[in-house]
């Protein structure tokens, strides 16, 4: 009897971990959005010019990508409970200080420190979760619920971005953030399991994380601002330049580090790196998909920002729906074959999207592939997690979280990149109504090429092992 007591309450104790890692997820997931409608304000009543507003969502982007590699290692030396919790204190005061930001430079700061903290919060919540919970069904539950909790963040982003800004202006969707996060810390002490004690020493090789964090910021600050500056400008040449010596730099490191930031032994995980490549198709695909038919809702529809939020609600429930199907679906087929079984969904669901992206449509036309192709981003979002993870010894979580959430922004970053020139051929100079049709001509392109990137995907998948047992420990 003490025994099946004490069961329960372990069972609730990692219940209630598990809450607030969604929790925390969410805080994340709901960052990303939630700025977006309040940018119009903030370029206002901040001087903003129009070429360097886009930098309050930048910064966040940059620096995001850049430290997710320094956050995984820092989670695996300095403790996944204590990096979650100082993530969420840098989520809280940097959400403060964009809130009361008097200046340009004051918020876009703010930004880029808010994307320290989600490069910090995502491997430790992700690695937190890959700890606490036994590889297998126990596991591919919580991923599907914390997966849930990232899609369900979305979407109330791009709502509660419109409702407070309309309400109590734009410093309100920075300030919800020192509440959501306050409580995060508070209910950490409480719920997440002290980490474990370090049994061997080891060193935090300060080299290779810096190169390895120069690196890739400078990489994804290329990727954004590629796009918007040209790609053969001074800056944006001159920073893929940098961003190659210091990678490389960073390589010759590891190579000779006795304690390397990315062990080696990792790459031959063929699960890790094969789900590490598919989080990269997966983000410059599926996760490109928003920024399209946000420009098809707004520029091509007419919808207002609250109607767009509002038109994003069925999606995020049909990619929640995904992700609990996906680990039903993992839990009783090979992670291979639910891969596959969610890449021909979202294949099929958004070569749907195209045909509906024409000036005028109802919204009813788009709702199909939106509910199809969101379920395929469900099930292939829980399982490409579960690959990623399969194999990794609990102390290499953090950093091996770190790698394939690296992967993950640098995909968007480069799909959004592909997809706008791709989508954009031919508008520059067109204005009114041919402008509208220049552009749902072109996001149908976008659709159509996201497409044949799933195909890749689903190829990309065939490389997993046929059984889960085929995997192995490194």
């Amino acid at each position: 009897m003490p025994s099946l007591l004490s069961a329960t309450m372990a069972h609730r104790s990692l219940g209630w971990s598990l809450a607030l890692l969604a929790f925390a997820q969410l805080i994340y997931s709901l960052d990303i959005n939630i700025v977006f409608v309040a940018l119009p304000e903030i370029g206002a009543d901040l001087g903003f010019s129009g070429q360097t507003l886009q930098w309050v969502v930048s910064a966040y982007t940059v620096f995001c990508g850049g430290f997710l590699l320094l956050g995984g290692r820092a989670a695996d030396l300095l403790g996944q409970r204590r990096m979650f919790i100082f993530a969420l204190w840098l989520y809280a005061l940097s959400s403060l200080a964009g809130g009361l930001a008097w200046s340009p430079v004051v918020i876009v700061i703010s930004r880029a420190v808010q994307g320290m903290g989600a490069a910090l919060l995502f491997p430790s919540t992700l690695s937190l979760i890959n700890r606490l919970f036994e590889e297998g069904p126990p596991r591919n539950r919580a991923l599907a619920i914390w997966g849930g909790a990232g899609a369900s963040g979305l979407t109330l982003g791009s709502l509660a971005g419109g409702v407070l800004t309309s309400a109590y202006g734009w410093p309100s969707v920075f300030f919800v953030n020192v509440l959501l996060a306050g409580i995060a810390i508070v209910a950490a002490f409480f719920v997440i399991p002290k980490d474990l004690p370090r049994i061997e020493r080891r060193s935090f090789d300060l080299p290779g994380a810096l190169t390895v964090t120069a690196g890739v910021t400078l990489l994804v600050y290329a990727l954004v601002q590629g796009p918007e500056d040209g790609w053969r400008t001074t800056p944006i040449v001159a920073a893929l330049v940098l961003a190659g010596v210091f990678l490389l730099v960073f390589a010759l490191i590891e190579v000779r580090s006795r304690d390397p930031l990315i062990s080696v032994r990792l790459f031959s995980n063929h699960s890790m790196v094969t789900g590490m490549v598919i989080t990269f198709i997966y983000m410059g695909t599926f996760g490109a998909l928003p920024y399209f038919l946000t420009v098809l809702f707004q520029s091509v529809q007419g919808y207002s920002a609250l109607q767009t939020g509002l038109a994003f609600i069925i999606p995020s429930l049909a990619i929640f729906s995904g992700t609990q199907l996906g680990a039903r679906l993992a839990n009783r087929l090979p992670i291979r074959t639910t891969l596959l079984m969610g890449f021909a969904v979202g294949i099929v669901g958004t070569l749907a999207l195209a045909p509906a992206a024409f000036v005028g449509a109802p919204y009813a036309y788009i709702v199909p592939g939106l509910v199809v192709s969101g379920i395929g981003q469900g099930i292939v979002w829980t399982a490409m997690w579960i690959a990623a993870a399969s194999g990794v010894a609990h102390h290499e979580q953090g950093i091996a979280s770190g790698m394939a959430s690296t992967t993950l922004n640098i995909g968007n970053a480069i799909g959004i990149a592909v997809l706008v020139v791709f989508a954009n051929r031919g508008i520059d100079d067109l204005q009114g109504d041919a402008l509208h049709e220049g552009l749902a001509s072109g996001t149908q392109h976008a659709f159509y090429l996201a497409t044949a990137g799933l195909v890749l995907g689903l190829l990309v998948s065939l490389a997993l092992p046929r059984k889960a047992t085929d995997s192995f420990k490194v």
